[in-house]
């Protein structure tokens, strides 16, 4: 357990890789998934709100932080880390869980509840970065393309200004050293080095993943697609309004942008507990 924190740490095998996770709080499981390069400890800003309701359990994905491969890094693909996910939640529980997934991990939480349903009581996806189900889907393509390049030639300060610069303002400014305890820093100084490795191997596998619709349309009942209230009229909102429509379902927006579980995570954690005790107490799963 971690000094004053009253997080539990475990680690599972799986094919490939062992995965790191934390456990804390008490109640119905919710399992969070983080956005790309992210690792468990981006959950904390939620933490003790959403621990007061739920046994939070949050990973680092494989290839990432402390979760290690047995060979080298390779393409991150949707599915591996969906499986991944499916066999944490087994080796918690025999019941279906709630999802949380941000970004990147919310393309994981849909790729979960489409091959997955009966794992999934409910799943709220913020802000999906499927860029590849937009009618621009080639300019996006494009853009992400370019940010690769950048990568490889020029490196992540680079390859991150173009990106900042494609998605539009969709993200605030990350906090200043000074503020951050010393489990954040270190989070921080995780999140720089899994940069790198998400550019390279991840960013442009997952913008082009485009959802199961006919599979989601059987469980869209189970599904809140999320987006942040600031982020209105940029990229990242985007995508989760096109599979809204899709689906027939609309879009519920959140406190904050694009990185808003951190910005603006107290409001967002209890927007959260109100969607998932509401799906619970309906008998959603």
């Amino acid at each position: 357990m971690t000094p004053d924190t009253g997080i539990k740490s475990d680690t599972l095998r799986v094919p490939g890789a062992t995965l790191y996770y934390e456990i804390r709080g008490a109640g119905p499981l919710l399992v969070f998934l983080p956005g790309g390069g992210g690792d468990a400890g981006t959950v904390d800003p939620l933490a003790d709100v959403l621990a007061e309701h739920f046994t939070v359990v949050a990973l680092d994905p494989r290839g990432y932080s402390r979760s290690t491969l047995d060979g080298p890094q390779v393409t991150q693909r949707v599915e591996v880390q969906s499986d991944d996910v499916l066999r944490l939640i087994q080796q918690l529980t025999d019941e279906p869980v709630h999802v949380v997934g941000g970004s990147a991990g919310a393309i994981v939480g849909l790729d979960l509840l489409a091959r997955h349903p009966d794992k999934v009581r409910t799943l709220v996806a913020h802000e999906p970065p499927c860029f590849a189900v937009l009618p621009d889907a080639a300019v996006q393509r494009a853009m992400i393309d370019e940010v690769h390049t950048l990568f490889r030639t020029e490196g992540v300060a680079a390859a991150s200004a173009r990106f900042l610069a494609g998605i539009g303002p969709a993200m605030k400014s990350a906090p200043a050293p000074g503020e951050l305890s010393p489990r954040a820093a270190a989070m921080w100084e995780r999140l720089a080095a899994n940069g790198p490795l998400m550019l390279e191997h991840e960013l442009r596998e997952f913008t082009s993943y485009i959802p199961d619709y006919e599979a989601l349309s059987a469980s869209v009942d189970r599904l809140t697609l999320a987006v942040g209230r600031e982020t209105r009229g940029a990229l990242p909102y985007r995508p989760a309004v096109e599979i809204a429509a899709r689906l027939d379902t609309a879009v519920t927006e959140f406190p904050g942008a694009h990185n808003g579980m951190r910005t603006d995570a107290d409001a967002f954690a209890r927007q959260l507990v109100g969607i998932l005790t509401a799906g619970t107490r309906s008998g959603r799963g």
